[in-house]
C-alpha cells in the first residue's frame, strides 16, 4: 500500500507540473499534428534508447553510474564522460521520475559518481572530465570544474527533492551546497556574469552563452534565498540583449562566448578566446541557447528573451526555406553558414524556441517530425541528448 501511495503521489505531482507548464503562457504552443498520448510514446521511446546507449555503470563500483559521451570518438578513447553530460543525465532522470520506476536508483548512482569526482579548486563542484585507464575511472585534463555541468547537477538535485523528497538522500541539502559553491567560484562578482569554470580568474569577463540557464538561476534564488542570483539573472539577460542589439539584430543569434566591451555592453569573443576559431560565432556551445531561453519563458513567463527568440525563429525559417533539414551546424552572427551539413544539436533546441508563439505552429510541427524521426543509432551523444531534452520540453514535461 505504501508503494501504491508513492506512485499515486508521483502521478499527482506530475499532473500538477503538467498543468502548470501548459498554463503559464496562453500564447505558447505544442506540436498540433500528434496527440499528447503519441508525444508521450515518442518521449518514452527516445528515453529508452538514450538510456540503453549512454547510461553506464562503473565497472569498478556498481553503485556509480555516468553518461558515456565519447561515441563520436572526438577525444581519446579512454575518456568516457564530462560534467556537462553528467548534468544532462541527472536532469533527464529526475524529469522522468513519474514514468520510470528505476529512475531514482539510476539518479542515486549518478549522484554517487558526482560525489567521487570533485574539483580540486572547489570541492563542492564536479571535476569536468574523466577517463577509464583500465584500472579505475580518474579525473583528467585539469581537475577543475565547468560551469554548465554544475548548474545542471544543482538543478537536477532540486528536481530530485521535488520528485522523491530528501529523507533518504539529502538532495536539497546537497543542492544548496552546490548552488553556494557555484556562486562562490563560478560567478564574476564584479559583473555578476557566469565564469566558465572555477579555474577562471574571479573577474574574468569571458562567459559562455550555453551557461545562461535563466530558469535554473530563478530556482537557485528560491531554494537558497540568495538575492545575488537575481543579479546574475539580470546581468545575463542584459548581456544577451546587448549582443542581440549590437551584433545580431537580423538573426537573433548569440555566440559561443562573449566578453565585456570597453565603454559598456558586451561583444562576441575573438576567435581562439577559449576553444577555437568559432568562439565568436553561433556554434556548438551557443546552439543550446534557444532551448534554455525559450524554456524560461514557457515555464516562468519571463518575456525578456521574446523579441530575440521571435527574430531567431523568423530568420531561421527564411534561411532554411521552412525545411528543418536545411538548418546548418553553425552560423556567423550575421547568418552565414559555418558548415554545409545539419545536426540535431542545432535543430532540437530550435524546436523549443518554436513553441513561443502560434505563428510558428507549422514550423514546430515540422521540427518535431524531423527531430523525433531521426534514428538514435545514427547520431551521437550530444545530438541525441539535446534532442531528448528538447522533447521533454516539447511534450510539456519540463519543470
Amino acid at each position: 500500500m505504501r508503494h501504491l501511495s508513492r506512485i499515486a503521489a508521483l502521478f499527482l505531482m506530475c499532473m500538477v507540473m503538467f498543468m502548470s507548464f501548459s498554463t503559464v503562457q496562453a500564447a505558447s504552443i505544442r506540436p498540433s499534428h500528434v496527440t499528447q498520448a503519441e508525444m508521450e510514446q515518442t518521449l518514452l521511446r527516445l528515453y529508452g534508447e538514450w538510456k540503453d546507449k549512454y547510461l553506464k555503470r562503473s565497472p569498478y563500483d556498481p553503485e556509480q553510474m555516468y553518461v558515456w559521451y565519447n561515441d563520436g570518438g572526438y577525444v581519446e578513447k579512454e575518456i568516457i564522460t564530462v560534467s556537462e553530460a553528467h548534468g544532462y543525465g541527472m536532469v533527464i532522470l529526475a524529469s522522468m521520475a513519474s514514468r520510470d520506476p528505476g529512475a531514482k536508483d539510476s539518479f542515486d548512482a549518478m549522484y554517487e559518481y558526482f560525489r567521487h569526482h570533485r574539483s580540486q579548486i572547489n570541492s563542492q563542484l564536479m571535476a569536468w572530465q574523466q577517463a577509464d585507464d583500465g584500472r579505475a575511472i580518474t579525473d583528467v585534463n585539469g581537475v577543475d570544474s565547468a560551469t554548465d555541468g554544475d548548474l545542471d547537477i544543482a538543478y537536477a538535485l532540486l528536481l530530485a527533492d521535488a520528485a522523491w523528497g530528501s529523507a533518504e538522500v539529502d538532495y536539497l541539502g546537497q543542492a544548496k551546497k552546490l548552488i553556494d559553491a557555484i556562486m562562490e567560484s563560478e560567478v564574476n562578482h564584479s559583473a555578476w556574469t557566469l565564469r566558465v569554470g572555477d579555474w577562471a580568474d574571479a573577474t574574468d569577463p569571458l562567459t559562455r552563452s550555453s551557461d545562461f540557464m535563466p530558469q535554473h538561476l530563478k530556482a537557485f534564488a528560491r531554494a537558497t534565498g540568495d538575492a545575488r542570483w537575481t543579479q546574475v539573472l539580470d546581468a545575463e539577460y542584459a548581456m544577451a540583449q546587448s549582443i542581440f542589439a549590437g551584433y545580431s539584430p537580423k538573426t537573433g543569434l548569440l555566440p559561443d562566448f562573449m566578453t565585456a566591451k570597453v565603454g559598456g555592453g558586451h561583444q562576441p569573443a575573438q576567435p581562439g578566446a577559449l576553444e577555437g576559431d568559432n568562439d565568436g560565432a553561433y556554434a556548438w556551445n551557443a546552439c543550446r541557447f534557444p532551448w534554455r531561453l525559450a524554456t524560461d519563458y514557457l515555464v516562468t513567463g519571463d518575456e525578456r528573451a521574446l523579441p530575440q527568440l521571435a527574430k531567431l525563429n523568423d530568420w531561421i525559417k527564411a534561411e532554411a526555406k521552412n525545411e528543418p533539414d536545411n538548418i546548418k551546424a553553425g552560423y556567423t552572427l550575421e547568418g552565414k553558414a559555418l558548415e554545409d551539413y545539419s545536426d540535431l544539436s542545432f535543430t532540437a533546441p530550435l524546436m523549443v524556441s518554436a513553441m513561443i508563439r502560434p505563428d510558428d505552429q507549422q514550423w514546430l510541427n515540422d521540427l518535431w517530425d524531423y527531430n523525433t524521426n531521426a534514428l538514435t543509432g545514427e547520431n551521437v551523444y550530444y545530438s541525441n541528448t539535446l534532442r531528448l531534452l528538447g522533447t521533454i520540453v516539447a511534450t510539456g514535461n519540463w519543470d
